[in-house]
């Protein structure tokens, strides 16, 4: 029988998310600065990144990034953070994703089925590029 977790965990564990959503970088990564993991996923297996990605903000992208945590980590439908970004035209956020070594054909849909299905030439071509 496993434990419920601690409310006050879950709690933080949510304040923490928003910070990824909404792009509050500072914020974000004094707690992963402070021991949160910085490959920390919620219930539906979205991590930090790929929050921060979704929602469009590039600069707690590269912070996290540079904190350690991983630019491909998968959720649980198979979408990576740069497939998301792509679905949501955050040019910006796939930059750093890329810098970060985001591989374009993880993935699915990968980042560049995903901008193939809507038509986003620049893109094939930035993900030819790395």
């Amino acid at each position: 029988m496993s434990e419920a977790p601690d409310p006050e965990v879950v709690e933080l564990a949510t304040k923490i998310f928003d910070l990824a959503r909404q792009g509050q970088t500072e914020a974000l990564v004094a707690y992963v600065d402070a021991g949160v993991p910085a490959n920390l996923t919620n219930d539906r297996g979205d991590s930090l990144v790929m929050l921060a990605a979704y929602h469009g903000h590039a600069e707690a992208v590269r912070a996290l990034l540079a904190r350690g945590a991983a630019a491909d980590q998968i959720n649980d439908r198979g979408q990576t953070p740069l497939a998301g970004a792509v679905f949501k035209g955050e040019t910006e956020v796939i930059k750093a994703l890329l810098e970060g070594g985001a591989d374009p054909a993880a993935g699915t849909p990968s980042a560049v089925d995903t901008a193939r299905m809507f038509g986003k030439t620049e893109l094939l071509e930035l993900f030819a590029a790395h």
